[in-house]
């Protein structure tokens, strides 16, 4: 019987000690885990869990901006031709224009200006998947092949000196 309460002693005061130091781990692990405002490891994860539904809400909803904007983008003018020239002699600079507007699709409108000394006239013509709907000029069938040529969001621009330029006057931008 000694044997048995020396033994007893000794699981009580090893489980007194175990008891002890599982306390202690276990202030240790509150202190470890607690979040930033004192929460627990589950209050934290928790809040951490709501802001991935959150932002994975936030994703789904730009993927969805994305997309309209992709279909739409498809439909504005993202190809440019510019053709600067002077169709009369008597007026400096290139101040008359081809210009050539085109989406992805090669939808778009061809609009022309001629400019002389008394008027300037400004045309429109249609282009429905790279043809235009009515014949085009010497300049307007190049800024069309500019703006087909076109690409990243560049504007193509080239200018053509008058036939009859004195020398020392150059042309406009």
């Amino acid at each position: 019987m000694p044997f048995l309460i020396v033994g007893l002693s000794v699981c009580l005061v090893a489980v007194a000690v175990l008891w002890r130091r599982s306390g202690a781990l276990q202030g240790r692990l509150d202190r470890v885990t607690r979040g930033e405002d004192g929460q627990s490891l589950q209050g934290v994860l928790e809040t951490h869990l709501g802001r991935v539904v959150e932002v994975q809400a936030e994703v789904l909803e730009i993927g969805r901006r994305t997309d309209r904007l992709e279909v739409d983008g498809r439909r504005a003018f993202q190809r440019i031709g510019l053709v600067r020239f002077n169709p009369f002699e008597d007026t400096g600079g290139n101040q008359s224009f081809a210009l050539a507007l085109l989406d992805a699709e090669e939808d778009g409108i061809v609009l022309s200006s001629l400019h002389s000394r008394g008027a300037t006239r400004i045309y429109a013509k249609a282009v429905a998947a790279g043809r235009p709907e009515a014949a085009l000029s010497d300049e307007e069938t190049e800024a069309l092949g500019l703006a087909r040529d076109a690409t990243g969001g560049r504007v193509a621009i080239r200018g053509r000196a008058a036939a009859a330029a004195p020398t020392g006057v150059r042309g406009g931008r």
